[in-house]
């Protein structure tokens, strides 16, 4: 028995409620286990039980044993004078400290529930539940889901509301921050945001009827312009980028921030760039077009953009290769873009703007969107749960990294519903 197992046992009346006795053999009866207090002080407060035929209403204090009441110093401490009960595992003293009533539920907790946590804190799978979760209602699964979907969100738009407010509300701004990160991906996320921070949004406007000089601010301003490079077409974007980073006043990041080890070719930055300066091109009231679309295939064709035709038989600067091919974005990567950028962007715009309908419309279309395909679901998907849409594979990985890996199956619905199974 561990502290967090028996407040999840009296936080889930997880315990025989009927016949209960405090150890001083008057009648009690739980109403209200009370709200878990995850501050300083009492473990559970606002409780509310029935001692013979009085009720009690206040703050309630849980123990493994009697004597941890002493051994955490509670008797000198206020903030423990005003309890109605003390819950303990195992009453191992003569007395109850401070006179309070004093229910102990050795005995009363099915030998069930111990078990099924000892399977899920001791499995060697990399799911604790991997073996159990199919036993569990699919409504409960689903609704779990759904509230893991919203925890995902407002952890992830957290920091987006932060980058709102320093960009003086401007949405386009947020737009094309969040969208430049979402270009570098998982690995070059960073650089990319940094890149695009480095470049005004306006300026880049000026110039969207040039896709030469778009590439030219961009991989000036990532620092790959830099070099020793003698082809045509680099010495062209050399040129412009010296006159426009003057005229702006740019200063580029460090180059060294780029990432190029073990990805496809098809993903370097030196290919993503160009990409991104074609939506640029074609991205006139890009804002405006997003928020107003929930159908993936408009959105689809809103982001389908191709490099420029030098980068046909080219991943770097100076080198060509072999089967040259336009280097298109690749609708795996629009869908990435969908699923963790535009349909976050239109719910945190819907949440700001009070409007539910949109809100409503941006967890469907992320609903519309097939399910992502990485390690993490493959798990799931061995182990009987496959997502069956982008929303559930968003949820699935906000389950795997914040819970499952960290063994928190006492905060998960799937894992209250497989600890209170009577099985």
């Amino acid at each position: 028995m561990t502290e967090a197992l028996f407040q999840f046992i009296w936080q889930h009346s997880l315990y025989t409620g009927t016949g209960l006795k405090t150890v001083a053999g008057e009648a009690i009866s739980v109403i209200q286990a009370g709200k878990l207090n995850k501050d300083a002080g009492p473990d559970f407060l606002e409780g509310r039980i029935k001692i013979g035929t009085t009720l009690l209403v206040g703050n309630i204090e849980l123990h493994l044993k009697t004597s941890d009441w002493y051994k955490h110093g509670h008797q000198s401490n206020a903030a423990y004078q005003n309890l109605i009960l003390h819950v303990v595992f195992e009453h191992d003293t003569p007395s109850s400290p401070g006179d309070l009533p004093l229910l102990e539920l050795t005995g009363q907790v099915p030998l069930y529930v111990l078990r099924h946590y000892e399977q899920l804190m001791h499995t060697p799978d990399k799911l604790p539940c991997a073996r159990q979760h199919e036993a569990v209602r699919s409504k409960t699964k689903e609704s779990w889901l759904s509230r893991l979907l919203a925890e995902r969100w407002e952890q992830k738009l957290g920091e987006w509301n932060i980058m709102l407010e320093q960009s003086a509300e401007d949405w386009r701004n947020l737009l094309y921050w969040r969208t430049a990160a979402n270009f570098g991906f998982k690995t070059n996320a960073a650089p990319f945001l940094m890149l695009a921070q480095s470049v005004p949004l306006n300026v880049l406007a000026r110039h969207r009827d040039n896709p030469m000089q778009l590439e030219a601010i961009l991989f000036g301003q990532a620092g790959m312009l830099d070099t020793n490079i003698h082809e045509e077409y680099a010495r062209e974007l050399q040129q412009e980028y010296q006159y426009l980073s003057q005229k702006y006043k740019l200063k580029p990041i460090p180059v060294h921030l780029w990432k190029f080890l073990r990805m496809r070719p098809a993903n370097f930055p030196t290919v993503r760039i160009p990409q991104f300066a074609a939506l640029i091109h074609k991205s006139e009231h890009l804002f405006s077009q997003i928020i107003e679309a929930h159908d993936a295939a408009k959105i689809e064709q809103l982001l389908d953009v191709t490099a420029s035709h030098y980068w046909n038989d080219h991943f770097r600067f100076g080198e060509t290769h072999e089967h040259p091919a336009p280097k298109s974005l690749g609708r795996d990567s629009i869908l990435n873009i969908i699923i963790n950028t535009i349909a976050p962007i239109q719910f945190l715009y819907a949440s700001r703007q009070h409007t539910e309908e949109l809100r409503e419309q941006s967890l469907n279309l992320l609903e519309s969107v097939p399910a992502e395909k990485n390690s993490i679901l493959t798990v799931w998907k061995d182990h009987g749960w496959a997502a069956e849409n982008a929303a559930q594979s968003q949820a699935l990985i906000q389950l795997y990294n914040n819970y499952c890996t960290n063994k928190r199956c006492l905060e998960c619905a799937v894992g209250l519903a497989i600890i209170r199974r009577p099985n």
